[in-house]
């Protein structure tokens, strides 16, 4: 097949060129060029911005694609550039969508209240009511204040002569992880840490995961089999941990030979954003698995030991530690127990 890939460098891309090479298959990567591309030499590398993405319709006309994999429509407007420049030009457009349009991350972070959603979430589940979900006080975001997925799916859905493809996300992690998920915990016990405390909701708290290229595989299943064909699929890990049994996984591998502290929320300093950690985000990915036959194919602990590698490798300047306190705090709680 012939697949274009627009945002096909960074992080969850790359490894979808990877696989689709692999696969034998034929490759354009369309891109600003900003991030070092380092695409192998069989890949057709178009340079553009997908600001102006019509400008480039003729560009793409000569290619003909026969589906078109869009990593980085954020916006309303990004679908609409996209359904309005590959309309008459490819088969079908697969579009990147994430579990943030499900009403309970709007439960968890106190758009909504007074309900608890039941997890895990199927693709049929109780969407957001509001939009702009990253547009509300005290939410710490590099994303457009107009990026909703709940709009881009809309738009996708919305034109039958260019069909497409949902897929929504979870949080994704691995080599490459942008937002070094899991970096603090490894800190922390490189740091050699003695206890890692956690307020007890956090740390009873269920969330969605998935191995970087266990999602890019996902990916490339649902773009280069038809039956994906007017589907929208979650992905994510099948097995679930919470907070503090994924931080003691870490520490595992790690060797830390630390203590994980459950302490009351009493007992801790407020937090500067307060979840309601009674709504788990978990989505069920059993569409995925039972029509096109998806599974992971990297286990949980050999992603993990990948990750840690990498994180160790390529530390962060600046990192955000969510959940977890500053070292003075847990030096107090240690002394006092």
């Amino acid at each position: 097949m012939k697949i274009l890939v627009i945002g096909g460098t960074w992080f969850i891309g790359r490894c979808i060129t990877q696989q689709l090479l692999q696969e034998g298959h034929e490759v354009s990567v369309f891109n600003r060029g900003v991030t070092p591309a380092n695409l192998p030499q069989q890949v057709n590398h178009i340079r553009g911005d997908r600001q102006n993405l019509t400008d480039y319709r003729q560009t793409f006309q000569q290619l003909a694609p026969d589906v078109v994999i869009d990593m980085i429509a954020l916006t309303e407007a990004h679908a609409r550039s996209t359904m309005e420049t590959f309309k008459g030009v490819a088969r079908r457009i697969v579009t990147i969508s994430s579990q943030d349009v499900y009403r309970a991350r709007d439960i968890l972070w106190g758009r909504e209240t007074g309900m608890i959603d039941p997890v895990p979430l199927a693709e049929d589940a109780p969407l957001r009511s509001q939009l702009y979900p990253y547009q509300a006080v005290g939410i710490q975001s590099s994303l457009p204040p107009d990026y909703d997925k709940i709009l881009v799916e809309r738009v996708v859905a919305s034109d039958s002569s260019l069909p497409g493809t949902v897929l929504r996300l979870p949080m994704v992690y691995g080599v490459g992880d942008y937002q070094h998920r899991f970096y603090p915990y490894i800190k922390r016990m490189d740091d050699k840490r003695p206890v890692i405390v956690l307020e007890e909701g956090y740390a009873h708290w269920h969330g969605c995961y998935g191995y970087v290229e266990n999602v890019a595989a996902a990916i490339v299943l649902a773009a280069t089999d038809e039956r994906a064909t007017n589907r929208t699929y979650n992905v994510a890990e099948s097995s679930v941990l919470s907070q503090a049994e994924l931080i003691g996984a870490i520490g595992q591998i790690v060797g830390w030979r630390g203590d994980i502290v459950i302490a009351s929320k009493i007992h801790l300093p407020p937090n500067s954003v307060s979840l309601n950690t009674e709504q788990d985000w978990l989505t069920d990915s059993t569409r995925i698995r039972e029509e096109l036959g998806y599974t992971e194919t990297i286990a949980r602990d050999e992603a993990l030991r990948r990750t840690i590698a990498w994180e160790r490798a390529n530390p962060p300047e600046v990192f955000s530690a969510t959940g977890l306190l500053d070292y003075a705090i847990e030096d107090a709680i240690l002394a006092s127990r």
